[in-house]
């Protein structure tokens, strides 16, 4: 794929450490605003994309989680700053593992949210269920924004209802149905479990306890076991959208965990350089 155009994006803060926000299936930059307030107020740089064919950019022909990779690929070598971090959610997060593959030199740390290395067997009962309980209602003539706040409702925990979570809803009613579709199908394709091995970079997997039809928290940890020293936390009082269910508390794990892997790891080669 020949990238002609670096997707779309916002750039937030300054420092020399900038995190790539990576929207799932269902999403759009926008509802990465908890996150983007957070980070920028712990002193990182945060840039947040529209995948191709999101937002104003038109639906590539060959969207899959690969050609989306490469344009985050693409998008990070002209961003990105002395130290990267990409934080991908759901299908961001498989766009973040396959993007480290292309470039493992440019990324020093990984957040993978509510996400997994492989969809399976697309003809499984569970990825058939997957599947089906999105696109179906809209074969049914249903549009995303009936659709939305049911199909929402169903991946968070019960009860749980905030402004964070209607903003994820709003989103996701304003896609465009082309893209929406096109997202299912390139998630039902994806196959990453060669790339997990391959990691050798701070990793922090984070699921949540209610998340049992998108990425149920087993199948997280069994994909934290795979890359050497990630660390793996659930968050069990949430569904597949705990940095909106609960952003106050996914941020101190995501700010933690940068602070500790990331930004402190830096300046502990730069005092060792200094004493050499």
């Amino acid at each position: 794929m020949t990238i002609v155009r670096l997707p779309d994006h916002s750039v937030s803060g300054a420092g020399d450490i900038t995190v790539f926000l990576l929207h799932g299936a269902f999403g759009a930059k926008e509802y990465w605003l908890r996150q983007i307030e957070a980070l920028t107020q712990a002193g990182y740089r945060v840039v947040a994309w529209d995948a191709p064919g999101y937002g104003v950019s038109p639906l590539p022909a060959d969207f899959s989680v690969e050609s989306a990779a490469r344009a985050a690929e693409a998008l990070i070598r002209a961003e990105g700053t002395r130290r990267n971090v990409v934080l991908g959610h759901s299908m961001g997060g498989m766009i973040a593992q396959r993007c480290y593959s292309y470039c493992p030199d440019l990324i020093d740390g990984l957040v993978l949210s509510a996400t997994s290395a492989a969809f399976g067997k697309s003809d499984g009962d569970w990825q058939q269920e997957f599947v089906n309980a999105r696109v179906a209602p809209l074969d049914k003539g249903m549009t995303l924004p009936q659709l939305a706040p049911k199909m929402i409702g169903a991946m968070i925990a019960p009860d749980m209802h905030n402004d964070d979570i209607d903003r994820v809803v709003r989103v996701v009613s304003g896609m465009r149905e082309e893209t929406f579709r096109a997202a299912v199908y390139a998630i039902t394709q994806f196959e990453g479990r060669d790339v997990l091995p391959m990691i050798d970079t701070p990793t922090l997997a984070i699921s949540g306890g209610h998340d049992l039809a998108a990425a149920p928290p087993k199948v997280m940890e069994k994909m934290a076991s795979k890359i050497t020293g990630a660390e793996y936390h659930c968050m069990d009082h949430v569904g597949h959208f705990g940095w909106a269910e609960d952003a106050d508390g996914f941020n101190a794990l995501l700010i933690e965990f940068l602070n500790r892997k990331v930004r402190d790891a830096a300046r502990d080669v730069s005092d060792v350089a200094v004493a050499h």
